[in-house]
């Protein structure tokens, strides 16, 4: 069983990152600038705020944080992305998901220029994903595609199971999965729903789990030399640690691993490679790479 080390990888990555936009800037060109909007006061989104803040100086980035309250109106925020959008100086910009409940997050996402939409969340970046073009790619999916490559991974004609149909993973996912170019791997999509659930993950060479339910893939459901990516993190209770309480992925690590071919960790795994990607995103942003 070999570990996929997320932290690491991310770490080389933004090094590589840093050392391109050294280059970019000795030959007269523009440092890329990454904003990122941030309304209220969710603990998680604070900390992947920070995070996202603290690599864009690993990667030699001008970053911009905006803060409001989360009683900011609809109107405010859709005039703040307009100004974004506006603003030359400006690559990319992402806004911070969840929103409070009276914004609506589709109408937001759509309001971005899909063009510094670095996140990848605009039905043009998806749909130009979904048929193979170059595009924004969310920045999970894209962490998870960087991952299975860096390790050598053999995709192409594997059995590969995701567990989630969200937007934000298990649908690009599944899309980047079956695609030539990425994955080139048979695929298939499961859910809450799923009758057959089980059966597919046993017969799965690549199973990534993003159903959100803490230990949710069990030993029973693994075959021996499987491959596991784990999306899943969920706060459990720990009375434990000073935090009152640990990160829980999908799979129950423990007894899951030792079964495993390669396994990524939570935390360390899949989480690291989010911000990366989002940092390749704003890279290509800046370089005006998919679009003029």
């Amino acid at each position: 069983m070999q570990l996929i080390d997320g932290k690491a990888t991310a770490t080389a990555i933004k090094a590589e990152i840093a050392e391109e936009v050294k280059e970019i800037i000795a030959k007269g060109g523009k440092q890329p600038h990454l904003a990122a909007v941030l309304v209220g006061h969710d603990g998680g989104s604070e900390t992947y705020v920070k995070n996202k803040v603290l690599a864009c100086e690993a990667c030699g980035f001008k970053s911009t944080l905006i803060r409001y309250e989360d009683t900011i109106t609809e109107e405010e925020l859709l005039a703040c992305v307009d100004k974004l959008n506006k603003d030359d100086d400006v690559d990319g910009f992402i806004v911070q998901l969840p929103l409070p409940k009276h914004i609506n997050e589709q109408k937001i996402i759509e309001a971005i220029d899909y063009k510094k939409d670095v996140d990848g969340f605009h039905p043009i970046n998806v749909g130009r994903m979904a048929i193979g073009l170059p595009c924004f790619i969310s920045a999970t999916p894209l962490g998870i595609i960087t991952l299975l490559k860096r390790y050598g991974i053999e995709t192409s004609g594997k059995k590969c199971v995701i567990l989630g149909r969200s937007n934000i993973v298990g649908k690009p996912m599944a899309q980047l999965m079956m695609q030539k170019q990425y994955g080139d791997a048979t695929v298939t999509v499961c859910h809450s729903r799923s009758a057959t659930l089980k059966k597919e993950c046993q017969e799965a060479d690549i199973i990534i789990a993003a159903i959100g339910r803490p230990g949710f893939v069990t030993a029973d459901m693994v075959k021996d030399g499987a491959v596991i990516v784990d999306v899943g993190t969920t706060r459990v209770p720990d009375a434990t640690r000073k935090s009152g309480f640990r990160l829980s992925g999908d799979v129950d690590f423990e007894n899951v691993a030792p079964k495993c071919s390669f396994i990524t960790p939570v935390p360390g795994g899949v989480g690291p490679m989010t911000i990366c990607s989002l940092m390749k995103n704003t890279l290509a942003a800046g370089k005006k790479e998919y679009y003029k």
